[in-house]
C-alpha cells in the first residue's frame, strides 16, 4: 500500500505534510524524479541517434516529470507561506538548494536542449507548439545551457546563493513583522479607532498575555502590531500622532536593523543577479528579465512609466497642498509640515469632509459571504460558469479555508479553487496572491486546474462575520481574476494552459480587469447588503465610492511608479552606480517619484519582498503595464452598454474565449488584439486613474 503523502495529480492532504513526514518522504520524491530524469535523457539520446524525435516522445515526458516536481515542491512552498512554523521553515531551507540544483540539472542537460532544438528544426509545427518550444529553449539558455564548464559551475553556485538569500530575506521580513508590538493600556492611546479594530487588538493582547480574564474591548489592554489590518487601521484612524509616528517608523524600518537586517542581502542579491545576467551575455538583470516579457526593452518600460509619472506627479503635488491646507485649517500646527504618518489620517478626515465618505462605516455592507455570492453571480453572467462551495470535499490546511468547484453551463466540473481569506500574522505571509495547486493537463495523468487564492483580510469576530473594507473587496476580485485565467483555460498543452507561458507583464490583465467591476453599479449593488438588516447600499454611498476611486489618485499612482522605477533602475544600472547603495539610488529616484521624500528610518527596500523574494525583480512595472491592458479591455464593455445584459454576455464570452481561455498559447499582444480588435492604448487608464486633468 502506498503510504506516501506525495500523490501528484490529487488534492494534497495538507495535515499529513508534517515536518517529520516531509523529512522522510521528500528525499524519496527527489530520488524518483532524478531517476526519471536519467531515463528521459537515455531515451532522448536514442531518439536523437535514430532521428526519431516527435512531440509526444520529447515534450510529454519532460512535462510530466516537471509537473511532479512543481506539484510536490509547490505544496511545501504553499504551506511555508500560509502555515509557517520554525520546523517547516527549516525543512524548506534544507531542501531549497536541492530543488535549485535539480532545476539547473534539467535546464543544463545538453541532451534535452539538443532534442528541443532538433525537434523545432525538423518539424513544421503550428504557432502554439512553436511558441512553447521557443520558450523552453530560451529558458534553458537562461539556465546556462550554452555556458562553458567553469562559467556554468559559477552560474549554479550563484543560483543556489540567490535561493538562500531570497528565503533569508523573506524570513527576516516575517520575523520583523511579528516581533514588533506595543501593549497599550490607556484609552487615549486608542482614540479614534473603530470598535472592530479595538476588538481585534484586544483579542491579540489577550492571546499574547495569556490572561484568564475576559477580553475587554473598551478598557484594554490592546496589542498594536505590524500586521496589515491593524497597521492600516491605526494609521488611518488613530488620533494619537506620537503612536502613529512610532508605528510608521517600525513598519518602514522592518528588517533593516540587528541580526535580521536585509540591507546587505539586497546588495548581495543585486550583485549576484548582475553577475548571472552578464554570464548569459546580457548587460543587466533587467535586460535578461525583459527578454521574456511583453515590453521587450527597458526603454519601452521607461517610456510608459514616464507617460504616467508626469501627470501623477503634478496631481500628487496639488493633492498634498490641499491636504496640508485642510489639516492646518483643522488644528494641525501651522509651524509644522505634514509627515508620512499624517497622510492616511488626514486623508481620511478630508475624504469624510469632501466626499462625506466614512469607509469604515461601509464595512457592514460587505460581509464576505455576500461579496462571494456577488462575485460568483457576475462570473456566471459574464463567463457562463457556476461556482459551488464544496469545502467538505477537500483537505484543508486551516479551518478558515474554503473550497469551491467551477462548473460549465452543462454542469460539468471544469476546475476548483481554495480560498484562504483571513489574516494570520503569526504564520501567514502578508499580501494576497494566486498560485497553482494543479494545472490543467490532458496528457498522462489527466488533471483539472485547481488554484490557491490567498488574501489577508479582516477575520470574523465572536459575533460578526468578516466585514470587508472596500479595498479588501477589490483585492478579492483581483485574485479571483488570476484564478479565472488559470481555471477557464481551454489550451490542451499544459505548458501553455492557464497562466503558464504568459509573459509576466501581461499576467495581471485578468486580475485588474476584474477589479473594474467593483465600480459597476449593478454589480456592486447586488453585493452590498447590510449583514444585519439586509438593507442595500444606498445610491448616494455608491456615488461616493465612485468619486473615492480618484481621491488622492496622484499620490497612489506615484507610489506604485516609485516602486516600479526603483526596481527597474536597481536592476538595470547597478554597474553605473557602484559607489552607491541601493537605498541611495532609491532616494535619488524619490525626488521625482514622491511628494514627501522618504525619512531616514524609511528602509522600505528591506521589506520589498516582491522584488527580492518574489518573482517581480525588474518586473514590478508589470502592474502598470497590465493595467493599461486591463483598463483598455474594460473600456470595450463601457463602450457597449454596461446595463445591457445581452451585450455583457457577448463581450464577456469574447473575453473568456480570448484573454481567459488562450493563456500562453499566443503572444499577449495577439490575444489582446483578438479581443479588442486593435493594439492597447493608455487613455482609458489615465481616465480611470483620474489623471487626465493634470496632463
Amino acid at each position: 500500500m502506498d503510504t506516501s503523502i506525495f500523490k501528484y495529480g490529487e488534492l494534497p492532504e495538507f495535515k499529513k505534510f508534517t515536518p517529520e513526514n516531509l523529512s522522510k518522504q521528500f528525499p524519496v520524491v527527489l530520488q524518483e524524479i532524478t531517476e526519471e530524469f536519467k531515463k528521459i535523457e537515455k531515451n532522448l539520446s536514442n531518439y536523437l541517434i535514430q532521428n526519431d524525435l516527435n512531440w509526444d516522445n520529447v515534450i510529454n515526458p519532460l512535462n510530466e516529470v516537471n509537473e511532479i516536481l512543481r506539484w510536490s515542491w509547490g505544496v511545501i512552498s504553499h504551506l511555508n507561506a500560509v502555515n509557517n512554523s520554525e520546523s517547516l521553515r527549516d525543512i524548506y531551507s534544507k531542501f531549497l538548494p536541492e530543488i535549485i540544483s535539480l532545476s539547473n540539472k534539467f535546464g543544463q542537460s545538453k541532451i534535452i536542449y539538443n532534442s528541443l532544438v532538433k525537434l523545432k528544426e525538423t518539424n513544421n509545427f503550428d504557432q502554439i507548439k512553436n511558441r512553447i518550444l521557443d520558450k523552453e529553449i530560451l529558458e534553458m539558455q537562461h539556465k546556462g545551457i550554452s555556458l562553458q564548464k567553469n562559467d556554468q559551475e559559477e552560474f549554479n553556485k550563484i543560483s543556489e546563493k540567490l535561493g538562500k538569500l531570497s528565503t533569508e530575506f523573506s524570513n527576516n521580513v516575517l520575523d520583523a513583522t511579528n516581533e514588533w508590538f506595543l501593549i497599550l493600556k490607556k484609552k487615549s492611546e486608542v482614540d479614534g479607532l473603530p470598535e472592530r479594530v479595538l476588538e481585534l487588538m484586544a483579542i491579540s493582547a489577550h492571546n499574547h498575555l495569556k490572561k484568564g480574564a475576559e477580553v475587554d474591548i473598551k478598557n484594554g489592554p490592546w496589542k498594536l502590531s505590524l500586521d496589515i489590518p491593524t497597521y492600516t487601521s491605526f494609521m488611518t484612524f488613530a488620533t494619537n500622532r506620537n503612536l502613529r509616528e512610532k508605528l510608521y517608523k517600525a513598519f518602514v524600518g522592518r528588517a533593516s536593523q540587528g541580526e535580521k537586517n536585509n540591507s546587505q542581502i539586497i546588495e548581495d542579491i543585486l550583485s549576484l543577479r548582475t553577475k548571472q545576467a552578464n554570464l548569459l551575455g546580457y548587460k543587466s538583470w533587467a535586460e535578461l528579465s525583459l527578454s521574456t516579457k511583453m515590453a521587450k526593452e527597458i526603454k519601452n518600460v521607461e517610456n510608459l512609466l514616464e507617460e504616467l509619472r508626469e501627470p501623477a506627479f503634478k496631481t500628487a503635488k496639488i493633492e498634498l497642498e490641499t491636504l496640508e491646507k485642510f489639516s492646518k485649517d483643522n488644528g494641525f500646527p501651522k509651524s509644522q509640515n505634514i509627515e508620512p504618518w499624517d497622510i492616511s489620517y488626514w486623508s481620511e478626515l478630508l475624504r469624510k469632509e469632501k466626499l462625506n465618505l466614512d469607509q469604515e462605516s461601509l464595512r457592514p455592507w460587505f460581509p464576505l459571504n455576500d461579496v462571494l455570492k456577488g462575485l460568483f453571480k457576475l462570473s456566471e453572467k459574464l463567463f457562463e460558469i457556476k461556482v459551488v462551495e464544496a469545502t467538505d470535499e477537500a483537505p484543508l490546511w486551516n479551518d478558515d479555508v474554503l473550497f469551491f468547484n467551477i462548473l460549465n453551463k452543462e454542469d460539468n466540473k471544469i476546475a476548483s479553487f481554495y480560498l484562504d481569506p483571513y489574516s494570520r500574522p503569526e504564520s501567514k505571509r502578508g499580501g494576497a496572491w494566486m498560485d497553482e495547486c494543479l494545472n490543467k493537463n490532458n496528457v498522462g495523468k489527466k488533471t483539472l486546474p485547481v488554484a490557491y487564492l490567498v488574501c489577508n483580510q479582516t477575520p470574523p469576530s465572536k459575533d460578526k462575520p468578516s466585514l470587508m473594507s472596500f479595498e479588501e473587496v477589490q483585492t478579492l476580485f483581483h485574485e479571483f481574476g488570476h484564478g479565472l485565467q488559470h481555471m477557464l483555460t481551454t489550451v490542451n498543452f499544459p505548458q501553455a494552459a492557464g497562466i503558464n507561458n504568459v509573459e509576466w507583464d501581461a499576467v495581471e490583465l485578468p486580475s485588474q480587469f476584474m477589479e473594474n467591476w467593483c465600480f459597476h453599479k449593478n454589480t456592486l449593488m447586488n453585493i452590498a447588503k447590510h449583514y444585519k438588516t439586509g438593507e442595500k447600499l444606498s445610491d448616494e454611498n455608491f456615488e461616493k465610492l465612485l468619486k473615492n476611486r480618484t481621491f488622492n489618485c496622484g499620490m497612489a499612482t506615484l507610489r506604485q511608479l516609485h516602486f516600479a522605477i526603483t526596481d527597474l533602475r536597481l536592476h538595470s544600472s547597478i554597474d553605473k552606480n557602484k559607489d552607491k547603495t541601493a537605498d541611495e539610488i532609491r532616494r535619488e529616484i524619490a525626488k521625482q517619484t514622491t511628494v514627501i521624500e522618504p525619512i531616514q528610518e524609511d528602509q522600505f527596500l528591506c521589506c520589498f519582498s516582491h522584488i527580492f523574494a518574489g518573482g517581480y525583480s525588474a518586473g514590478y512595472y508589470s502592474y502598470k503595464w497590465a493595467e493599461v491592458l486591463s483598463a483598455d479591455a474594460f473600456s470595450m464593455f463601457e463602450e457597449a452598454d454596461l446595463e445591457n445584459s445581452e451585450d455583457l454576455k457577448l463581450i464577456g464570452k469574447k473575453f473568456k474565449d480570448t484573454i481567459l481561455s488562450l493563456g500562453g498559447s499566443l503572444s499577449p499582444l495577439d490575444i489582446f488584439k483578438l479581443f479588442r480588435g486593435r493594439e492597447p492604448q493608455t487613455d482609458s487608464l489615465i481616465r480611470h486613474l483620474g489623471l487626465s486633468g493634470a496632463t
